[in-house]
């Protein structure tokens, strides 16, 4: 029995054309970018042709972006860098914001920063009354997800934006999961900071950036060489740079065929959901088109992961770094559901190589399952 693979939100395989840029950097490129032979020159002009192809995808100049070891340390290198050199204030942050954003933001409290969670409505988006409201206090820094890694819902990140400024707040968004899925530009967006991940587009692993805007001052995470325009010490990891530079011009090349066969495919997947009795979360929101969150009630959401493992499927709870977590979602919380139907949230994302036939196969045993499972806790009653 073969394994498909639902579980893209978390990370996605390597494409082959990625592995290939990244090879001769692995092999016999293994130059020190910031050597000045030969070799080292070779390493500095593919991380600037890297730079060249993230900025490409985010409407932004190369100067602008700043290559980290992924998505958590550029969230981390906003929020701390950023209260660094503002004076404190209060950081508001959505409610439903992955761990790397609210962690460090929780962690300004200790040094004198007021900490506001931002509610959101029961579809899932950040609400503008409240953003309204919290802005009423002075706030130095917003930081507002483009795409929710659960439910998949799409956040009002321009007009959030355009309230932060006027409020002279700094405004970050997390687009990990917004990217390669629909259009993220950093200008239209009117952010001063953005944060991308090459693993949630088929490059590899360790490999990051945060945006931004060169009219705000951050202090650095790490001190060091001054790598990175001074804000990211340390020797370049070229051969992952290298792959997010492919991985970036991929999917700006395969942007809108990927969104329309994959909409089409978790159209399909979300009709037979609600066949099946399933309750779809955020789906009356616009969303990015890869991503299904559902439950059914009654069923415990690990439970059925684990027997769709089994068959020979792979979908998640929710947030991958949080699997080991047996707190129900704080997103969905957050959205009014109730525990208990919380506690059953299973997360379906799609990729670039699944086809109809897989979603045929998954919702079969998902029926097969359900049907089993609600069997099982008829006979308990």
């Amino acid at each position: 029995m073969g394994f498909t693979y639902f579980d893209h939100n978390a990370t996605t395989p390597l494409d082959e054309r990625v592995l290939e840029a990244m090879l001769p950097f692995l092999r016999e490129q293994y130059g020190n970018a910031s050597s000045r032979h030969d070799m080292g020159i070779t390493a500095r002009r593919a991380i600037d042709q890297a730079r060249e192809q993230v900025a490409a995808l985010v409407n932004v100049r190369p100067p602008q972006v700043v290559f980290t070891s992924g998505g958590t340390e550029a969230n981390n290198l906003f929020i701390k860098g950023a209260a660094e050199i503002l004076k404190p204030s209060q950081i508001a942050v959505s409610a439903i914001e992955h761990p790397c954003v609210a962690r460090p933001a929780e962690a300004l409290a200790r040094k004198g920063w007021a900490v506001r969670k931002l509610a959101v409505t029961r579809d899932g988006q950040v609400d503008l009354i409240d953003v309204g409201a919290a802005l009423q206090a002075r706030t130095g820094i917003v930081s507002v997800m483009t795409a929710n890694n659960e439910t998949g819902v799409i956040q009002p990140v321009a007009e959030i934006a355009a309230r932060a400024r006027t409020a002279k707040a700094w405004m970050h968004t997390d687009a990990v999961q917004a990217l390669g899925k629909i259009v993220v530009d950093f200008e239209a967006l009117n952010v001063h900071a953005m944060t991308l991940s090459a693993h949630k587009i088929y490059g590899p692993k360790g490999a990051g950036a945060l945006i931004v805007d060169k009219r705000i001052e951050l202090a650095p995470l790490l001190a060091g060489g001054g790598h990175e325009h001074g804000l990211r010490s340390g020797t370049e990891n070229v051969p992952a740079i290298v792959g997010f530079g492919a991985a970036a011009e991929l999917a700006a090349s395969r942007l809108e065929a990927f969104s329309a066969r994959v909409g089409k495919l978790r159209a399909s997947v979300e009709q037979g959901l609600v066949q099946q009795g399933a309750v779809i979360f955020g789906d009356r929101a616009a969303r990015v088109p890869n991503t299904s969150y559902f439950a059914f009630e009654g069923i415990d959401g690990e439970t059925l992961i684990i027997e769709l493992d089994k068959l020979g499927f792979g979908v998640a709870a929710g947030a991958a770094c949080s699997s080991t977590n047996p707190e129900p979602s704080a997103t969905l919380l957050a959205m009014s559901v109730t525990p208990e139907i919380a506690r059953g949230a299973v997360r379906f994302s799609l990729g670039t190589a699944n086809t109809a036939a897989e979603v045929d196969a998954f919702l079969m045993a998902l029926r097969q399952v359900v049907v089993r499972l609600k069997n099982l806790t008829a006979m308990t009653v």
